[in-house]
């Protein structure tokens, strides 16, 4: 096992991944920009410094800077969380060579899934539905408006690389197709580096559902069940739940299965995320891998009982799984909220500032990952996620009754936050009654 890990990342998840590294004896170093300096996170490190002003272009993700703390620091591993170098290949290779650990899969693997297009040839290889549409990337728009016509209206555009919706583009007909297809080309170039992008069948009103699996290094593959991550806005989630209100057992275990016999395929290690999206009729479509940890893991964490980073960090360090498959079992149903700076009556425009005071909740079955505290001034610099709100109770009405008071009980005074509107969405009769689909926040609040 390591003796000492450098944790490449800021807020929340630097302080989840500090907090694992703590209980399993492990040093950490931790970094930090300009805009950072002073964050309670800093304190819980054994190491902390600062690698550069605020944008990130000028500190998070400058590779050499990250790995030169990483060699003064003397450590054995690095910890990229999610977002910033996450899922980037080339610091991935720059790792390894430089005799580091990277806590996440190989560079091959994540090269592989990080590319949508290669990804979906992976999925069909292995026997996994994909939703239909081109064979590989498309380059003109001649070309998209006959596949199109074959593949049939309405179609989405999807860029090759990256993810947040970035490059993603959705049209009805030929002429919407045309400047559509410029747009996320362009996107995609600008935002990835990679003008890439591919056609497939847009499946309306879908459920966004995915398989969180573990893997080790000797050829192991787990799953730890489903998340449902529908409740979304320009496709980012905003609230995941496990396990996936209404869906047919047998689906779920075909689902689960499907994303094992593809990690399996990909060769992959560690964890990672295999998304799928499920039309009305219960059918599903794989659509990427996430090759990291993901912002939503703690809700499979308080189903399974299984420490997603402990076990991310032993299967780096060469050791095998701990449970088999049939020992993974769910207990109850946990709920996460991404609790966000941002003003929900604006269009969820983003408010940094001054966090004055903050009153946070607790009681049976509730769990608060954050980094913020009073007197915490919100950067603008990076995304605007402050902390993330998970409730573990036996039943699903019972998880959204408890997430209902806890979001009554935080307060954040001084910045603006989603609080009061996920109290709004937790108590729309659609989401009580587990019949989200990935427009619902759209069509309901946004139109």
């Amino acid at each position: 096992m390591y003796k000492r890990i450098l944790v490449a990342n800021r807020g929340e998840i630097a302080l989840r991944v500090i907090r694992a590294c703590r209980e399993m004896g492990i040093e950490t170093v931790a970094i930090f920009s300009e805009a950072d300096r002073g964050s309670a996170y800093l304190d819980l490190a054994d190491e902390a410094y600062c690698i550069g002003s605020a944008k990130s272009s000028q500190s998070y993700l400058k590779i050499d800077r990250v790995i030169s703390v990483a060699e003064v620091g003397n450590v054995e591993a690095i910890h990229p969380g999610y977002g910033f170098l996450a899922e980037n290949v080339h610091f991935n290779e720059i790792c390894r060579s430089c005799k580091i650990d990277f806590i996440g899969p190989t560079p091959e693997a994540m090269s592989l899934l990080g590319d949508k297009n290669q990804a979906r040839k992976l999925a069909r290889d292995a026997k996994v539905s994909v939703v239909p549409g081109s064979d590989g990337l498309v380059d003109t728009e001649s070309q998209a408006v006959q596949l199109a016509e074959e593949i049939g209206y309405p179609i989405l555009i999807k860029a090759t690389a990256g993810g947040g919706g970035k490059g993603m583009r959705v049209a009805a007909n030929n002429l919407v197709l045309k400047s559509a297809f410029q747009a996320a080309k362009a996107e995609a170039e600008a935002a990835f580096g990679n003008a890439g992008v591919y056609l497939e069948k847009f499946i309306e009103r879908p459920r966004h559902v995915e398989v969180q699996i573990l893997a080790d290094q000797h050829g192991n593959v787990v799953h730890l069940w489903e998340r449902d991550c529908s409740t979304q806005r320009r496709h980012q989630k905003l609230i995941e739940e496990s396990p996936a209100p209404n869906l047919p057992d047998s689906i779920r275990q075909d689902m689960c299965k499907a994303a094992v016999r593809l990690i399996k395929k990909a060769n992959y290690s560690n964890a990672g995320t295999v998304e799928f999206i499920v039309d009305q009729e219960n059918h599903f479509y794989f659509i990427e891998v996430n090759a990291r940890i993901q912002v939503e893991h703690p809700v499979s964490e308080m189903v399974t009982g299984i420490d997603l980073i402990k076990s991310q960090i032993a299967i780096a360090s060469g050791e095998k799984l701990s449970v088999k498959q049939s020992q993974i079992q769910t207990n109850g149903t946990a709920i996460e909220c991404r609790i966000n700076a941002e003003n929900p009556d604006k269009n969820f425009q983003p408010n940094p500032g001054r966090i004055e005071q903050i009153i946070m909740p607790g009681g049976f079955g509730v769990r608060l990952d954050t980094h913020v505290h009073a007197g915490y001034t919100v950067p603008p610099h990076y995304d605007s996620m402050i902390a993330k709100l998970i409730v573990h109770q036996p039943s699903r009405s019972e998880a959204v009754g408890t997430m209902l008071r806890a979001l009554e009980e935080l307060r954040i005074v001084g910045i603006s936050t989603t609080v009061s509107f996920h109290q709004k969405v937790l108590s729309h009769p659609d989401f009580v009654e587990g019949g989200v689909d990935t427009g619902f926040v759209e069509r309901t609040w946004m139109s």
